[in-house]
């Protein structure tokens, strides 16, 4: 019975030090412990998250520009004018754009 349960250990161990390996949590901690390389991860991450938010922001302002164009074709009554006026608030901003 011992060593059945010295087996049974044995296994679950093994089954144990095989999901760890399956995770990568060395990797992991290799990052954590190499301060330069984490330095630079974060960097570069931080470097694309603000490009996308950038890009992200252009088009979504271009896309507001856009609508608020048209809403001044459909020639609505009181919100035609104020829209209007924010279009040439922006154009004149952008520089004539």
């Amino acid at each position: 019975m011992n060593e059945d349960f010295k087996m049974n250990i044995n296994e679950k161990l093994d089954k144990i030090s095989k999901q760890l390996e399956k995770s990568k949590i060395s990797e992991y901690v290799d990052i954590m412990n190499n301060r330069k390389r984490l330095l630079y991860i974060n960097f570069l991450g931080g470097l694309v998250r603000g490009f996308g938010m950038a890009i992200g922001f252009t088009l979504l302002g271009a896309l507001a520009l856009y609508i608020l164009n048209k809403m001044i074709t459909w020639n609505l009554p009181v919100i035609g004018g104020f829209i209007s006026d924010i279009v040439k608030i922006v154009q004149e901003n952008l520089g004539g754009y």
